[in-house]
């Protein structure tokens, strides 16, 4: 299993709006982040929607973090561009398993068990955490 490159890149436009701290137009950000304009603006859509990150019309337009750094974890983001983080379609709550009539089976259990596991871990992971780890990187 691997995250798509649309969440891959939706981690680094929202690291590069993180670390720089500031406004950003779509251009920059494709830059920073290594990602087409085009591409980058597909993604950004989502990760408004998603109330992630601000977007700004006019001449002084862009984005921003509409959150601050420490509040945004990696599961966040890729919630935002991915929906619901389940590792199996069977631990999805609306799914009914064809093995068992009688309720979920004992695969189904264990999935679920796991998809939350991997949900509270990439939780624990907040892009502050990562701007400072690139500051310290940095200075040595």
């Amino acid at each position: 299993m691997q995250i798509t490159m649309e969440a891959d890149y939706a981690v680094r436009i929202v690291y590069a709006l993180a670390a720089n701290g500031e406004r950003m137009d779509a251009g920059m950000l494709a830059e920073r982040s290594g990602v087409t304009v085009r591409f980058s603006l597909k993604i950004l859509r989502k990760l408004v929607a998603a109330g992630l990150v601000r977007s700004f019309k006019g001449a002084a337009g862009g984005y921003q973090l509409a959150k601050e750094p420490e509040e945004i974890s990696l599961c966040d983001v890729l919630e935002a561009i991915e929906g619901p983080i389940h590792i199996a379609r069977c631990a999805k709550g609306d799914y009914v398993c064809t093995r068992e009539k009688e309720g979920p089976c004992q695969f189904q259990c264990v999935f679920e068990s796991l998809s939350q596991q991997l949900r509270a871990r990439l939780g624990s992971y907040t892009m502050d955490q990562f701007i400072a780890k690139q500051e310290r990187e940095n200075q040595q």
